[in-house]
């Protein structure tokens, strides 16, 4: 009887030691939106190599899609989420710039070919002046057209902008009014197919600034860097599972394009128009070039020319950027970071 008591007790201690080990796992909720760069991510979940690597860690990750992009991207400044993708225009103008200490953990890719001018009227950017352009104001767009004026020699007080939702994009270039759009894929895609467009300008024409980006909250980065462990060495396993021709690539890759909404041939268009930085080498030679600083210097002087660094903002290196190659902006109050320490782990197949 005694012995049986023991044995109670003894077997009540591991269910309650078992319950609280459950509970002492470290969980975390990332945001992500549908979008060619981002696939990998929802890949990376439903195919288990996310939880291959939390599991690796002791940790739990869990990827949770978000139809609105910009709302996604407001849900983590807002603490909703402890990471979530999205661009490095965005990562400055709504963490960053809102006080939340965001770190770029990875850089998966820059558009390269995904953003475009799209005309019925014009035969150059040049031949632009004058004429309304429409876009969705404030957006990745926005900044691909005023670097486009830049290289024609024109600002954006030689166009007129007309905000447009990027839901009527397509629809509105159809009409005899809307001449000039700037848009991303599918969207582009879409609008090319028009009688009569041209492409003007892509995301191509400045390689490396339009960056999509996994960003962390900083504070839970450094509380827990088996978060950045995990979900660096998950994400360059699935680069690696869709590429090449192999059955297995393609119905990696099929399976990423129904999830966008598209066919394998759709998605295989977007990502011909997607810079990925296929292994980790890649990623961190972008990551740690001076190239990276710079481009960060034109965001953020755009940001600021536009009003998206805050109504308070005295100029446009309110914020600071921390990069590899060095600081931009305000080294006392660095926001926003572009972190080489995991991909580097990658590179070195310590992870």
């Amino acid at each position: 009887m005694l012995k049986a008591c023991h044995k109670g007790i003894l077997l009540a201690a591991l269910v309650l030691f078992s319950a609280g080990a459950a509970a002492a796992t470290p969980a975390f909720k990332l945001c992500w939106s549908i979008y060619a760069g981002w696939m990998p991510w929802d890949y990376a979940q439903q195919s288990g190599i996310i939880k291959k690597w939390a599991d690796k860690y002791h940790i739990d990750i869990q990827f949770v899609q978000v139809n609105d992009y910009i709302e996604s991207v407001n849900q983590y400044t807002a603490g909703g989420f402890d990471g979530c993708t999205m661009t490095n225009m965005d990562a400055l103008t709504l963490p960053a710039s809102g006080g939340v200490d965001s770190t770029a953990l990875i850089v998966g890719d820059y558009s390269n070919g995904n953003d475009g001018i799209l005309t019925k009227s014009a035969d150059s950017v040049a031949a632009l002046k004058g004429q309304p352009v429409n876009l969705v104001e404030l957006s990745v767009s926005h900044y691909l057209l005023a670097r486009a004026l830049e290289t024609a020699g024109l600002s954006e007080k030689d166009i007129k902008v007309v905000n447009t939702a990027d839901a009527d994009l397509v629809s509105a270039f159809t009409t005899p009014d809307v001449k000039t759009i700037v848009t991303w894929n599918p969207l582009l895609a879409e609008a090319q197919k028009q009688p009569g467009a041209k492409t003007l300008f892509t995301s191509a024409q400045i390689p490396g600034e339009i960056l999509d980006l996994l960003v962390v909250n900083t504070a839970t980065l450094k509380k827990h860097p088996e978060l950045g462990k995990a979900l660096t060495g998950a994400w360059f396993e699935t680069l690696k599972a869709m590429q090449g021709d192999s059955e297995t690539a393609k119905a990696a890759r099929t399976q990423m394009g129904e999830a966008a909404g598209t066919t394998l041939a759709g998605f295989e268009a977007q990502l011909a128009a997607t810079h990925l930085f296929t292994k980790p080498q890649l990623a961190l030679a972008f990551t740690q070039s001076p190239q990276l600083k710079t481009t960060m210097q034109k965001v953020a002087e755009f940001s600021f020319s536009h009003g998206l660094l805050g109504d308070a903002a005295p100029s446009a290196d309110v914020v600071g950027i921390e990069t590899p190659a060095g600081v931009w902006g305000d080294s006392q109050n660095i926001k926003l970071r572009f972190s080489d320490e995991f991909v580097r782990l990658a590179a070195d197949n310590q992870l």
